[in-house]
This record gives C-alpha cells, structure tokens and sequence, in this order.
C-alpha cells in the first residue's frame, strides 16, 4: 500500500512509504572513497548490503556524460547515494569558484539524468549546510533556502548544490520517484581531506596542531578571529542518518542532518591542541576571512524522523587523530 507524501508542497507527485531498502539490491555510492562516501559504503557493508558499487574518479569521470550513462546501463543500480563532488576550505572555494560550480553541476547532471534514465528506484542526493542565507536565523531551518543571500567565499558551490536540491525536487514533480536530499553540516572523520589548501577547517587544524605538537613548534596560527561558530558532525554517524533517511523519510524539502549544537572555532582549536598534545601559543590572523558568523542546523525534522547523532565530539576527534597519524604517508595531501 502507498499513500501520498506529507508535504507543502502541492505539486509533489509521489506516493510512496518508505521501509527497509533490499539488501540485495544493487546499490550504487557515488564517489564511495571520500570523507563521505566511504562511510556509507562501511555503513553499508555492516548492514548487510551484498551488491555495493563503486568505481574512482580515475575509472569513471562523472564529468563524462558519456561515460555515466553508459555505466547505470550496465550496472542498473536499484539504488544510488550522490556522495561525489569537488569539495574545499574557504581558499580552495574562493579562488577557484568557476571550478566547484562547472564539476559540481556537471556531476550532479549526469548521475541524476542517468539515474533517471535508468528508474533508479530511491536515491539520496547529498548538500552542504552552505546552501543557506549567510544570516540565516539561527538555528537555520530548511525553509530558509532561497531567503537571503549566500555566503561570498563559497557562493559557487552553494549555487550548485542548491540546483541539485531543485533537480531532486523536479524529479519528485515530473516523474513521482521517491528521491530525496539531505544537507549535512561540517564533517569530519576517517578519510578526510587533510591537505593545507584544499582541506575544511577541522582537517586543517588537526594538521596544524600535529605538526607543531611533533616538531616542537612554540606557537601555531589560524585564520581569522576565532569567533565563528560551526557545528560538526562524524561521518560514521552521517552515514548512519543516510541509511536512516532512506528507510523513513520521504519529501520534496531537504533534510537538515547534525548534531544541533556547535562551538566557536577557537573552542575547537583549543580542543585540538589538547588532544595531539600541543602545549604552546595559539595566534590568530584577523586579516583572513572569518566566513559564515555562525551556522548551525535546526535538525528538529530529523529528529522527528527518529534519528539523532551519537558521537560526542572530542571522542571523535581522538579518533579522527588517531586515523590521521596512522595513515599520514597515504592521504591527500
């Protein structure tokens, strides 16, 4: 039995109630060895998925329309978790904007119109909590999509994600296909990108600490005043909520996913450098953009849905040091 979705939106057109996805169904990851990706794909492993698919970024270019398409015709993937995408800090977003927007729309594009293509049957489209207004009320909601003007530093990522947001919602409206989004807030975890120019701001201080903890570095110093506010989130229990939304969730509108609590950057400095043991000075650059002055997620419509996280932060950044000190010789750098 169907019944049609709960939603404001009246033109929605899909009936369908959601339940445990087969786990025998083929299940495709896209980009299933990022920060992201690759939890879900463990996420998945431990409960019991038996056809998992995957394929990196050097044996199948998203960008290539061609070669998308031809793979969901060979692999007819049940279903689909859109995890990849061209992702940064605020220097790599800022200064290479026309290339998080061309990748991005180009990847989403091309899965989402094979996907399609193809009837895959339930699929996860995956955001950024910078799609909201910069001076979103706190905690924002999602209804604040569309309200205000977004963030400068990574507007052009924002923008992409938003259009994949609309093209799921299209999708729901034009063919009635269950589809949905969710937009988490900062991650962090095993695999993350740690890279001094590329990675988001808990990677790069766990780096910058570590390295002045080993080499005996008197001080350290981070961009802007430390003031911000940002929430974040472990990956494992992203991928936990991921599995989560596509078992119980339905609806055109986006779905918050973190912890509905956050901390100033310099309360996660400080809390970083207790953990790798750095015990000298911390200085901070106030000629560096600070970005976003706070952002925190209202996850009041996924915790309705019946989930919240589990891991306490320091917990996870211990283990998240841990993970890093032991797989330095192999990760971006």
């Amino acid at each position: 039995m169907t019944v049609t979705t709960e939603t404001s939106d009246s033109r929605d057109m899909v009936e369908f109630t959601p339940g445990p996805l087969d786990r025998t169904g083929t299940f495709y990851v896209a980009g299933h060895r990022g920060l992201v990706g690759s939890a879900i794909w463990r996420r998945l492993q431990s409960e019991g998925f038996t056809d998992l698919v995957g394929r990196s970024s050097a044996d199948l270019d998203l960008k290539d329309r061609d070669a998308v398409f031809a793979f969901f015709a060979e692999t007819k993937p049940r279903y689909v978790v859109l995890a990849a995408a061209k992702v940064g800090g605020i220097l790599a977003n800022n200064t290479f904007p026309v290339d998080f927007l061309s990748d991005n729309l180009r990847i989403q594009v091309n899965v989402l119109d094979a996907a399609l293509k193809h009837g895959v049957e339930r699929l996860l489209f995956l955001g950024s909590s910078c799609i909201y207004p910069r001076l979103a009320p706190q905690p924002i909601r999602e209804d604040s999509l569309l309200t205000g003007h977004l963030e400068p530093t990574n507007d052009a990522y924002a923008i992409a994600k938003i259009a994949g947001i609309l093209q799921i919602q299209a999708v729901r409206r034009q063919y009635g296909l269950p589809w949905i989004s969710a937009m988490p807030t900062n991650l962090y975890g095993p695999g993350d990108n740690f890279s001094p120019a590329g990675s988001h701001v808990l990677p790069a201080l766990i780096r910058r600490y570590d390295d002045a903890a080993t080499s005996g570095a008197s001080s350290v110093t981070n961009w802007g005043t430390g003031t911000p506010r940002r929430e974040f989130l472990h990956v494992d229990d992203m991928a936990e909520a991921c599995l989560h939304l596509m078992e119980h969730y339905d609806g055109p509108e986006q779905v918050n996913v973190g912890t509905g609590s956050d901390v100033t950057i310099r309360e996660i400095a400080e809390t970083i450098a207790r953990v790798v043991g750095f015990t000298g000075t911390t200085e901070w650059d106030t000629d560096k953009p600070d970005g976003t002055p706070q952002k925190l997620l209202d996850v009041s419509k996924l915790a309705q849905a019946g989930w919240t996280a589990r891991i306490d932060l320091e917990a996870g950044l211990r283990s998240t040091v841990q993970w890093y000190r032991e797989h330095q010789d192999t990760i971006r750098q």
